[in-house]
């Protein structure tokens, strides 16, 4: 049963029990993938599949063959909602396209930015206790609207070697370019390095279990690629005030704790009547779920009720918090939303489940964890995209801001920079 709490001003960290990082065995074991996987190549990452898959494919890579049959053998209802999830995601994700900027001035002095896109980028789709091809809309969609020209993505295979046939119509509605079946560590360490199957990339984005975070802060750590972020568990917070409906209320709960026996699922109300209420409901929910036992568990051991005096109390609860998903179930949402300052996306009302923002709205669901909604954001375009900035004077505006630049080299005694300007100027007026 989920645990109720009173907030009395303690610090949040006494209220939760989120997922520890990871251990020294995890970090060892991986190191030792990474390495392999860079020495050996394919031949090393299916011998980790081997070993932790139970299957040995007999190709790494996906044929476009292979692909297309796929895609015409799901059903088409399905493809129709992939689609419409796709065109969402699309238009949202349009709206965060920046261009770069020139300023020239009048004086000899142009300077400005480019935003440019990276070449190739890999897409981890995690595998395990479940598929997840909204996974493969919601990262692949921003990477080619940021013009990213190859797509890798990889995923575990499954008992017969092969990759679930909705997973690869995703990738094909989403334009990825490779496929490869491949999954765990091993699969970002091949991203990483680049194997005889797998082209190596400039960065590795998807969510994945601990080995794979783990994989990927190393491969990071070492310089081999960019990452977006360390995923942990799934969070989900929920405010809610008196009027709410604890059926709506449990059940997006639930929609989280089945992610994974780590996933946490909050409520912060003010109402100790709708917080019995609640508790009671998520009982006679989860028995109807498929994944109870997982769900079980998760609310046991990190779900947690937190009573507040009032919904401003909620909110800075919260931002406290810094949870992955943040609802406001109320009637009017937007009156609090101003207050909200640490939450990877926000949904608002009472009709805004977060289901919605992990299918089909368009906003993207990939969203920094366990805290670090304090300092980072969504996935998005931007994180396909690098900047380089250029500038251009002529001699004369060279010569304007010569002394001033000789001025700071020396102060901090680097005497070659001040030297670069100083011949140039010599013997100018």
């Amino acid at each position: 049963m989920i645990r109720i709490i009173r907030y009395e001003g303690q610090p949040v960290e006494q209220l939760l029990n989120r997922a520890s990082a990871p251990t020294r065995d995890v970090t060892d074991a991986v190191s030792d993938i990474l390495a392999q996987v860079r020495a050996r190549g394919d031949e090393a990452a299916l011998d980790f599949t081997e070993r932790f898959d139970g299957v040995r494919p007999q190709s790494l890579r996906v044929t476009p063959g292979e692909i297309e049959r796929a895609y015409e053998s799901v059903e088409p209802e399905l493809i129709a909602t992939m689609e419409l999830a796709a065109a969402n995601i699309t238009r949202f994700h349009m709206l965060q396209k920046r261009a770069g900027f020139v300023d020239a001035r009048e004086d000899g002095v142009i300077v400005g930015q480019r935003v440019l896109p990276l070449r190739s980028v890999g897409l981890y789709v995690p595998g395990g206790t479940a598929r997840y091809p909204s996974s493969v809309l919601m990262n692949a969609i921003p990477a080619k609207i940021a013009g990213v020209s190859e797509i890798v993505m990889t995923t575990p295979p499954d008992a017969k070697g092969e990759i679930p046939a909705v997973i690869l119509a995703a990738a094909k509605i989403a334009g990825v370019s490779v496929i490869v079946r491949l999954g765990g560590a091993q699969a970002v360490a091949a991203l990483a390095c680049g194997t005889q199957s797998v082209p190596r990339v400039d960065k590795i984005v998807g969510p994945g279990n601990l080995y794979v975070a783990t994989a990927k802060q190393l491969c990071y750590a070492q310089g081999l690629t960019d990452i977006d972020m360390i995923a942990g568990p799934s969070e989900i917070l929920v405010i809610a005030d008196g009027a709410s409906n604890p059926a709506y209320v449990a059940a997006d709960l639930l929609s989280q704790a089945e992610h994974d026996r780590l996933s946490a699922s909050w409520l912060v109300t003010e109402s100790e009547t709708l917080a019995a209420a609640v508790q009671a409901e998520l009982e006679r929910q989860l028995p109807l779920l498929s994944r109870e036992a997982i769900a079980r568990e998760a609310i046991e051991r990190n779900g947690r009720v937190i009573l507040v005096p009032d919904l401003r109390a909620a909110v800075a609860v919260a931002n406290a918090i810094a949870p992955e998903h943040l609802e406001i179930c109320t009637d009017e949402p937007f009156a609090l939303l101003p207050l909200v300052q640490n939450a990877g996306s926000v949904f608002l009302g009472r009709y805004c489940p977060e289901p919605l923002g992990d299918y089909l709205a368009g906003p993207n669901h990939t969203l920094p964890t366990s805290g670090t909604a304090r300092y980072s954001s969504p996935l998005g375009v931007d994180d396909f995209c690098k900047r380089s900035s250029y500038l251009y004077y002529t001699r004369d505006a060279l010569g304007k801001v010569a002394a001033d630049i000789e001025r700071f080299a020396r102060r901090e005694e680097l005497t070659a920079h001040a030297n670069a300007v100083a011949v140039r100027m010599e013997g100018e007026a």
